[in-house]
């Protein structure tokens, strides 16, 4: 709402926000708002120049149902004292992420059954694997074994103040920067200064005016002279002049991150997920001017749409933005916001100027929810030429090429040195580290700046890479996600998760890696045969039994037949390999150690009995014969559809055989296991055998037979993927007593959806966009710059300078990551290491790629030592250095006098 509507919140309104209006209407507004029944959550907002504020008042009393949107924290415990308070230990398959003071909840403890009440308990003396209770369990029974231990969530309710009370009495500010800890107060002095500017004088200041700068700061003073005990010592009026100067303008990055912020608050009133912003958020973002003063000349309107940039920044920087040469690495949701942010920014809107942006993906249904530049009907489409169009009609001058190339080592012919060397600064908008890593190596060869970041759910970060100032990218890397051990996934989950991995591997391998395998064989028998033997191990050995199995005992040729082969598959997964398992390893085993084989983590399993009655059993035994029937071609009747009475007779027609346990099973329980391949005495001979009788039965197959492999396919709901995963996980789930999840969870997990929001992209983009004029002004340094994480659902903003690149030292030398070191001529190996000899480096290796050109202990290696170094690459790396190259790169492995290794750039022995 701006201030020129008068109109009252309506009574159905849930939230209302405001972005230009009076501190005295807002007071009016926000009265109304707080006192209404039921009342209605009032958000101010304001964005001036490169300060901004956010004030929220969700009523007298709000109930946060949800304080993090995170999944409640479980364990699976192992042990239970008998004492006041009890001690509670957990296995150690994961670490523990209770906080003191959170309530958990138990169940399934068998012993201790009183702890199975429901009864919310107090956590305290938190450790990794274990806690202490509010309890006294010394009367309780003694604790045997199992159970779950689950954090409670309660819901937490907030008194808001009404903003005139809240304006003389702010409480805590929301902090974001911390070494800017005093600038909050000041900031809620300068806005109140403005909002009297523009009441007596109708105007905003004029920027570069120093008469309205000392108007503004005069009226600062006096506000803070009625302040009392909140009275400031110290008004910086410095910072002041930046406020009044550029309180005009509306900038562009600053609309998005407070966008994104004032969005999510939104969600929260609307919702109750997630902690509100309680109550004031200040930022500012003066680093972000140009280091050189501005004079008043600089920041005079030129009848431009960017007249309100050119009032904050000058026309000098302007210019620089529109003939800045940026390359921007995806255009998915980021991209998207990156591209309409740049276009408005006017970034490389000259024919001086060149926005590359890069991305091999197609716009799939799942994109519109938060890649906004994209509509229905650009499904399909390819992501980097849609966005670019789109972002051309928001500035036609927008000077950009959309390109389909996934950049990597594969299109260096495309992106090559001298498109590298022509950039001014590079802007990843990527979803993997893989990628991220690739751009960041090219960023530091080429001594560019990266401008980094990312999201997850309602998390953000953005990270500067600033040649020689800050640490690359891959200088810290976050520890990689622990995988589930295949022995838990396959015969001991303890969670919905495993389940789910479990049932995406058994659909890829049923419904899609089989039939591949079927048509390798069927498209060429003697390549297939040829291979099995020259392999000639247990995996040859597996991949042939499943085309056998495939092709012979579970070939379908109608419809009935793939009803037959999902029923005694279901059967064979949920019963018998159950009753196997149990048979193998009893409810009371033990462990050679003495200890009970089904102790925690391991859940005891118990064998599923189907039954046609049971609407999830007969979904998934459809859903599966469908998909059994697509991958042989065949007609799918109409009732297969639905479960009806039809669709139950033809299920129940089934013979389902007697299972009998055999002894001697081998189950994989070693948790360091990778396969689940057992190797056999003499795989050679079993495959021969396997081999004759797989060329027996292609003899039997219609001429032009072939399968059709299956795809997982997410977001298609009509498809039938996720019912048979779902089907899977929760058949399994059952099992093993773990609580079954719906079709819309089973499709988060095994779909291996990264939860993405728009109101966090848009902060994230916007922070990088308060980075970018930094990059392209030139001249500042490290400690402007900002790198920032931030938790919208808490919320938090954490945000501080980049951390300078690791100095590595040698004598009087010193060098970082950034450096890379230049031999110019058409040198010898022996001229290279007698160049490092001379920096007091005794050269023992050199490599060019993966190859090796020379080392000190081969002794024949000594006879390249007098041809040129580009010829031993050629020649051994069988490296040809393409014509717009004039360098190869060599690793030098080198050490000092001492023998201590040193660690040296990159060596580019320029030789044309």
């Amino acid at each position: 709402s701006k201030s020129k509507t008068e109109k009252k919140p309506q009574k159905d309104e849930q939230a209302v926000v405001f972005t230009d209006i009076t501190l005295e209407k807002a007071v009016e507004f926000d009265d109304y708002c707080h006192n209404h029944q039921p009342p209605i959550a009032f958000i101010k907002s304001e964005v001036r120049g490169l300060f901004g504020s956010v004030f929220c008042d969700f009523g007298p009393e709000f109930t946060v149902l949800d304080v993090d949107g995170e999944e409640p924290h479980t364990g699976i415990v192992a042990s239970i004292s008998n004492d006041n308070p009890a001690l509670v230990s957990c296995v150690d398959d994961e670490r523990l992420e209770f906080q003191d003071g959170d309530l958990v909840v138990f169940s399934e403890v068998h012993g201790m059954t009183e702890l199975n009440d429901g009864k919310p308990r107090k956590v305290k003396n938190a450790r990794p694997y274990s806690f202490f209770l509010e309890e006294d369990t010394s009367s309780f029974g003694t604790y045997v074994r199992g159970g779950i231990v689950t954090q409670v969530k309660p819901p937490k309710v907030l008194k808001f103040k009404p903003l005139k009370e809240a304006m003389k009495e702010p409480g805590e500010f929301l902090m974001s920067d911390f070494s800017k800890f005093d600038r909050p107060p000041l900031l809620h002095l300068a806005f109140q200064a403005l909002d009297k500017f523009r009441n007596e004088l109708g105007r905003f200041p004029v920027a570069g005016s120093t008469d309205d700068v000392q108007r503004l700061v005069d009226l600062a003073i006096s506000i803070n002279e009625t302040l009392g005990d909140g009275k400031l010592e110290e008004i910086d009026k410095k910072l002041l002049q930046h406020f009044a100067s550029g309180s005009r303008a509306v900038l562009n990055p600053m609309a998005a991150m407070f966008g994104g912020i004032v969005g999510q608050e939104v969600v929260k009133a609307c919702s109750g997920k997630f902690h509100p912003l309680y109550q004031f958020f200040y930022f500012d973002s003066v680093e972000s001017l140009p280091v050189e003063p501005l004079e008043p000349g600089d920041l005079k309107p030129e009848n431009t749409r960017y007249d309100a940039q050119i009032s904050v920044f000058g026309s000098k920087l302007q210019n620089k933005l529109e003939q800045a040469k940026i390359f921007m690495v995806g255009s998915g949701a980021l991209g998207c916001e990156f591209l309409k942010n740049l276009a408005l920014m006017g970034i490389s809107c000259s024919q001086n100027g060149k926005l590359t942006v890069t991305d091999d993906d197609v716009i799939e249904k799942s994109n519109l929810s938060r890649q906004f530049l994209f509509r229905d009907w650009n499904i399909g489409q390819p992501k980097s030429t849609v966005a670019a169009t789109a972002a051309m009609a928001i500035n036609p001058k927008l000077h950009v090429e959309a390109l389909q190339n996934r950049a990597s080592p594969e299109t260096e012919n495309v992106f090559n040195d001298a498109f590298w060397e022509n950039l001014d600064a590079v802007v990843n908008a990527l979803d993997n580290v893989t990628a991220r890593m690739y751009i960041d190596s090219r960023c530091v060869y080429f001594q560019k700046p990266l401008l980094e970041s990312g999201t997850l759910g309602a998390k953000c970060n953005a990270q500067m890479v600033i040649p020689h100032l800050t640490e690359n990218y891959g200088a810290s890397r976050d520890p990689p996600e622990k995988q589930a051990p295949m022995c838990t996934v396959h015969s001991f989950p303890h969670n919905i998760d495993h389940c789910l991995t479990w049932a995406r591997s058994e659909f890829e391998g049923l419904l899609e890696k089989t039939p591949t395998e079927v048509n390798g064989f069927l498209s060429n028998p003697s390549v297939y045969v040829a291979a099995a033997r020259t392999a000639g191990d247990a995996q040859a050995r597996d991949q042939l039994e499943r085309v056998i199995e495939c092709l012979h005992g579970d070939k379908c040729e109608t419809f009935q037949d793939c009803i037959t082969w999902a029923r005694l598959k279901f059967e064979d997964y949920f019963s018998n390999r159950v009753k196997q398992l149990t048979y193998t390893f009893p409810e009371d085993s033990m462990t050679s150690s003495g200890a009970p084989f089904w102790s925690a983590p391991k859940r005891f399993p118990r064998p599923l009995e189907f039954s046609s009655t049971d609407p999830s059993q007969l979904n998934f035994i459809l859903a599966a014969s469908i998909l059994r029937a697509e991958t042989f071609g065949i007609p799918i009747p109409d009732w297969a559809k639905t479960r009806n009475k039809v669709a139950a007779e033809a299920v129940d027609k089934v013979i389902v055989p007697e299972f009998q346990p055999k002894q001697g099973v081998k189950i994989v329980t070693d948790e360091k296991a990778t396969s689940i391949s057992s190797a056999s005495v003499d795989d050679a001979g079993v495959i021969e055998e396997l081999i004759t009788k797989l060329e027996q039965i292609s003899k039997t197959l219609p001429p032009g037979f072939h399968m059709n492999p299956i795809q997982f396919e997410k977001d298609d709901d009509t498809n039938f993927h996720m019912d048979v995963i779902a089907g899977f996980a929760n058949m399994r789930a059952r099992n093993y007593s773990i609580p079954e999840v719906d079709k819309l969870k089973a499709k988060f997990i095994a779909g291996r959806i990264i939860p993405a929001i728009a109101t966090a992209t848009a902060m994230a983009t916007g922070l990088v966009c308060l980075e970018l004029y930094k990059v392209l002004a030139g001249g500042h340094k490290v400690e402007d710059y900002r790198n920032t994480f931030a938790n919208l659902a808490i919320p938090l903003f954490s945000i501080a300078e980049p951390v300078p690149p690791k100095t590595i030292k040698h004598k009087d030398l010193s060098w970082t990551v950034w450096d890379r070191w230049t031999v110019t001529g058409n040198i010898t190996l022996r001229e290279l290491l007698e160049w490092l000899k001379e920096k007091g480096l005794n050269a023992y290796s050199i490599s060019c790629g993966t190859s090796l050109l020379y080392n000190s202990m081969f002794p024949r290696h000594k006879e390249r030592l007098d041809r040129k170094v580009a010829d031993v690459a050629r020649e051994v790396a069988k490296m040809e250095v393409p014509s717009y190259r004039r360098h190869l790169d060599v690793v030098v492995a080198c050490e000092d006098d001492d023998d201590n290794d040193v660690d040296i750039p990159l060596v580019s022995v320029y030789f044309r």
